[in-house]
Formats: C-alpha cells, structure tokens, sequence
C-alpha cells in the first residue's frame, strides 16, 4: 500500500473534526507514522486562515504540521508531470486549477495516492490513485 497524500479539502475536513475523514487519517496512521500533505496544500489553509485573520487557528495549524505532517515540495519531477497534464488536458479542453495540477504532481512524483473529495478535477488527472475519505 503506498502512503497518501492529503489534498487541501481532506485536511480541511479534518481540522474542522469531520468524523469520516477523522476516521480515515487514524486508520492510515495505524500503518505510516506522518500524515503527508503539499507545500501548495499549506499555502492555500494559511492563506485563508490570514484572510480571518485567525492568528490561533494559524499557530494551531502550524504545530500540527511540524508535528504530525511531512510538507512536501514542489519539485523538478512533479513540475513536468504537472505541465505534461496541463497540456494535454488543455488539448482536450478540460480546465483544471492549476493548484489541483501542481498536487496532483506531487503526489504522482512521490509515488503517492491522493486524498480528496475533489474528484471531478483530479478524476481527469492520468495515473493519480484517488480515495475520497469524506465518504
């Protein structure tokens, strides 16, 4: 089983206490030490905590990310499977955020599943493993 990477709404759900997802990350923590999430996904949460200004919420945020997460980056090898599925989603008309396509990059360029509930975007994204832990 490969480990997974969290998907903003996934890790969103989580800190907000959804059962499901809560559910979910124990049983994955059962079998991986750390959680595993983007660089991109911890820019869009702090981004919108700062839009809050929920300063607690940010220093909360922040320690269960040092504690509990590895934060991977975006890399030469996500940043080419990133664009080669960009252009050929772009070919065939199909517009997906380009912060849902630098994840999907990094979790196939780490050999990793993805968690989300977002499956209309990613769905389209070749070879990227999904598991919806929201259902």
């Amino acid at each position: 089983m490969n480990p997974v990477l969290l998907d903003t709404d996934i890790l969103t759900y989580y800190l907000k206490g959804d059962q499901n997802v809560v559910q979910k990350l124990k049983a994955y923590l059962e079998r991986f030490p750390r959680l595993n999430t983007s660089l991109i996904t911890k820019y869009e949460i702090l981004s919108g905590l700062e839009h809050k200004k929920a300063s607690r919420q940010i220093t909360e945020f922040e320690l269960f990310l040092s504690t509990s997460c590895n934060v991977l980056n975006i890399t030469a090898a996500s940043i080419k499977i990133s664009a080669k599925e960009y252009g050929r989603l772009r070919r065939k008309g199909i517009v997906i955020g380009n912060s849902d396509i630098l994840i999907a990059g990094i979790a196939l360029s780490n050999n990793m599943r993805l968690a989300t509930n977002n499956e209309k975007h990613f769905k389209h994204i070749h070879n990227l493993h999904i598991e919806n832990w929201k259902k």
